[in-house]
């Protein structure tokens, strides 16, 4: 029912510290008499700065208390407490802690009672829980008293809840909505019914270290510590130390020993293989999930697979059936099946361990313009310039699960990983964002430039938009702002496809009208590579979701260019040396380079 953390055993739950204030040391004599740690052989020992290298020395002392307390060294986190003086939490803040952990509901909201929020802080509130800025005390009532009615109806005290329902949830006035839900599982039949339904694991499961982990938030920093302070500070370090990296390449977590810096040759920005397998022009590439495979598609109305990296091909779909170019293909999450979108206006579903046919989806009037699989992976969405089905879903024997019923047509569709947001791109400069989880329409951007396509980050907080006057632009789905702009790329008439990638998805790539291939640093939006790629036309980048170091491009050349380093040369000679034996033969119809420094 409460945002759930990380899965790591939370210091919320286990504590053997008190937290909030200092004490001095004090140890005994040899004549009995008690004296103050600091006095040494009758001599003042120097007072302890108050800074540690500019840094509070409490602040830095009580995180790394609790920092060894998370990782099991509770003596060591007892010694260091000792030593410094300073306590992890102070006696109302465990109290409060056992309470909620222990089910005494009455007695974590006598002192949440106690708490004042910043503003009426006395010196007498020491003592007391001092609430986070903008903390509802009476919404956390609401979670405690939530809590207690989903355990009184495990136990099966239906009465009883119905009580705390009535006497104690609805009179604090807070979320009408969900006190319809709580009272709604009344009806459930059984305890398991219960936890299915309110997505809750029980008295006896993570559920209370889960509410301890939300009342927390709401409790002010400085008297009780947010979980996992230090091991978050950390990640905000690598996380900066990455972005200020212009040539990340490295997909391993960066050493605390040392400040992280990638080394240049490592980047991908050679050109290690051309496949010209096509016949006509190449309208889009994309890397399967697992990387392990790259589709590219194109006017001459077949999609070729290709097995990565030795980059032979292992399947080529719709010789006979795609009676007009395909200009969209997405991978399964499972990677075993592809959608082709097609011009002759049908969507087709394959078998990509046969290459065989699975489904024929075909009641459109205009091109299929684009297609996503929904994270269940039994289902997918196609978007069509047919204003009538512009927006589907459909499920894999091709029966219609949802139509969105819109007025304008699709040209480019992204749903993100999590399977919150879908994303519809216009053909003319509209952005149109939708819940997937509840099918609603959210908002919509107008952008006044034609839009040439869309694209969701794996963290599912970003979506990429490229558009025809020379630019791109990095929007956040949350705040529905733009965050940053990339321009030195070319636009067009055309659909020309950017993508975000590299390790950490630290870049920015995109095709352009002249044929170059740029690469942003998505952090700062400078320019970090601007490749000669395509002639006359570079339409769609995508960089391998596995390799960091490994793209690929297409273009109206016909031709798919594969882009790594010589690390990347290396593995796909061994990997294509090793196919060619295993089938015997010489050749897969690639013109790569000879390896970098060979003659």
């Amino acid at each position: 029912m409460l945002a759930s953390n990380d899965g790591t055993p939370a210091p919320n739950g286990t504590s053997n510290h008190t937290n909030g204030k200092s004490y001095q040391r004090a140890t005994t004599s040899a004549n009995g008499m008690q004296k103050s740690a600091l006095a040494t052989n009758g001599a003042s020992k120097p007072r302890m700065p108050d800074t540690y290298f500019g840094h509070d020395r409490e602040e830095v002392t009580r995180i790394l208390i609790q920092a060894l307390s998370d990782m099991g060294y509770h003596t060591a986190a007892e010694s260091v407490g000792r030593d410094s003086g300073f306590e992890l939490e102070s006696p109302t803040v465990s109290s409060f802690r056992t309470a909620v952990l222990d089910g005494a509901w009455g007695n974590a909201e006598d002192l949440l009672l106690g708490a004042t929020a910043p503003a009426e802080r006395t010196s007498q509130a020491g003592n007391g829980l001092v609430l986070a800025q903008g903390a509802d005390r009476n919404m956390m009532r609401f979670w405690i008293r939530q809590q207690k009615f989903l355990e009184l109806l495990e136990q099966q005290k239906t009465s009883q809840a119905l009580m705390v329902l009535r006497t104690e949830l609805t009179p604090l006035n807070q979320d009408q909505a969900k006190l319809h839900f709580l009272s709604s599982l009344v009806m459930c039949d059984s305890p398991d019914d219960i936890k299915l339904k309110a997505e809750w694991d029980g008295a006896y499961g993570r559920s209370r270290e889960i509410l301890l982990s939300e009342l927390s938030r709401c409790i002010s920093p400085s008297v009780m510590l947010p979980e996992h302070r230090l091991a978050v500070l950390l990640h905000q370090v690598k996380h900066n130390q990455i972005n200020m990296c212009l040539y990340h390449s490295n997909a391993r977590s960066p050493s605390l020993y040392a400040d992280h810096l990638c080394d240049r040759r490592r980047f991908p920005t050679e050109n290690i293989i051309d496949i010209d397998d096509h016949q006509g022009e190449v309208w889009q590439v994309v890397f399967s999930h697992d990387g392990t495979k790259l589709a590219s598609c194109g006017s001459e109305k077949t999609v070729i697979i290709w097995d990565v990296p030795s980059f032979k091909i292992l399947h080529t779909l719709g010789e006979r059936e795609h009676r007009a170019g395909v200009g969209n293909v997405a991978f399964s999450w499972d990677d075993s099946m592809i959608v082709t979108c097609c011009q002759d206006k049908h969507a087709r579903l394959w078998d990509l361990k046969t290459g065989g046919l699975l489904l024929d989806v075909s009641p459109f009037e205009e091109p299929v313009s684009s297609c996503v699989w929904a994270p269940d992976n039994r289902s997918f969405l196609t978007g069509s310039l047919d204003k009538s089905r512009s927006l589907c879903q459909w499920d894999l024997d091709g029966e219609k699960i949802f139509d969105w019923a819109n007025n304008h047509r699709v040209e480019d569709l992204s749903l993100s990983p999590d399977g919150r947001w879908l994303v519809a791109m216009d053909d003319r400069n509209h952005i149109h964002v939708y819940n997937f989880m509840t099918r609603l329409w959210e908002y919509e951007i107008e952008l006044h430039c034609r839009l040439t396509s869309i694209s969701i980050s794996k963290d599912s907080r970003h979506l990429l938009v490229n558009l025809q006057k020379d630019q791109a632009q990095l929007f956040d789905l949350v705040s529905r702002e733009p965050v940053q702009y990339y321009s030195g790329h070319t636009g067009g008439e055309y659909m020309i496809r950017s993508a975000l990638g590299g390790a950490a998805e630290s870049f920015v790539l995109s095709g352009s009208e002249d044929g170059s291939i740029n690469i942003w640093h998505k952090a700062s939006a400078q320019i970090v590579e601007k490749l000669s790629g395509h002639h006359p036309r570079c339409n769609s980048v995508s960089w391998s979701p596995t390799d960091p170091c490994l793209f690929a491009s297409c273009g109206d050349d016909g031709k798919v260019k594969i882009w790594s380093n010589a690390e990347g040369q290396r593995i796909h000679l061994e990997a294509l040396h090793q196919s060619q034996e295993s089938s015997g033969a010489e050749s897969n119809g690639w013109h790569g380079e000879q390896p970098m420094g060979a003659e």
